[in-house]
Parts: C-alpha cells; structure tokens; sequence
C-alpha cells in the first residue's frame, strides 16, 4: 500500500501558509503605512484599480466575504477614502469610488504592496517570478471554471 503523503507536502498547505505568513507581515505594514487594516488596504486597493464597485464585486476583487468588503468599505467611507452612491443599474445596490483623498492613500498602497511583492517573491529571479505567475494565473482560472460550474 502507497504512504499518504504528508501534509507538508500539499500545495495547498503550502499556498496557504505562504497567504498566512505574508497576511501576517501585510496587515503591519498597511498599519503602520497606511493607517489601515489588511481588509480596509485591501478594499482600498480594489476600489483605486477596479472602481466602480458594487460591494459584490469589491468582495471578489479584495478577496473578502460580502460582510468583510462591507464594513471595510464604510469605514473607507466615514475615514473621507471611499465614496458611496446609488447604483443605476439597481437601485438597492451602492457604488463605490475613491474619493480626491482617497487618491493618495491608494498610491501609497500601491507603493507598500509593491515593496511587499518584492519581500515575498524576492527570493525568485525574474524569469522564476514570470513562471510563477503564469502558473497562478492558470490556477486561479481553474479555480474559477470550477467554481462557476459549482454554482450551476
């Protein structure tokens, strides 16, 4: 009979650990950059490259729960960063944007999470780092394919 491998072995034991560890290290450096937390950089960060967002498509796009994207927002929101209007395709739902104020906050988060690519990924050449991410790129799409042929 075939030895199981160890749970050490996993890929994604090991993308998980690489997320946990470099969270870790996100969420001080967007606080004492930022003034933030990882889920409010995070948001900011979606809302600056994507906007406008509905709170459905920050969550997506921030890599949080619906309620994460919520609140982090409205706190972007009662901090000046974010603002928040009806939605004209439906009139339930908000939109989300940056704020003038809210522009620099973005550059600088930007700027930090460029610095912290370069920590984590650092240990890669260049050629190692285009590997990967195209290997990322291949998985995340498959992970999506599959995820929309589960909601079916």
């Amino acid at each position: 009979m075939k030895a199981l491998p160890r749970l050490d072995q996993f890929l994604t034991y090991r993308l998980h650990q690489v997320n946990k560890l470099s969270d870790k290290d996100s969420a001080y450096a967007y606080l004492e950059q930022c003034g933030l937390l990882l889920s409010e950089g995070r948001c900011l960060a979606a809302i600056g490259a994507f906007a406008p967002l509905s709170v459905n498509a920050l969550a997506q796009k921030a890599n949080l729960t619906k309620g994460q994207a919520s609140r982090s927002a409205q706190a972007l929101v009662d901090r000046g960063l974010v603002s928040k209007s009806a939605s004209e395709a439906d009139g339930r739902g908000v939109v989300l944007a940056l704020t003038p104020q809210g522009k620099p906050m973005y550059r600088q988060a930007i700027a930090m999470i460029a610095r912290r690519n370069e920590e984590i990924f650092g240990c890669l050449n260049e050629e190692e780092q285009a590997v990967l991410g195209s290997l990322l790129d291949r998985l995340v799409a498959h992970a999506m394919r599959d995820n929309q042929s589960g909601d079916a």
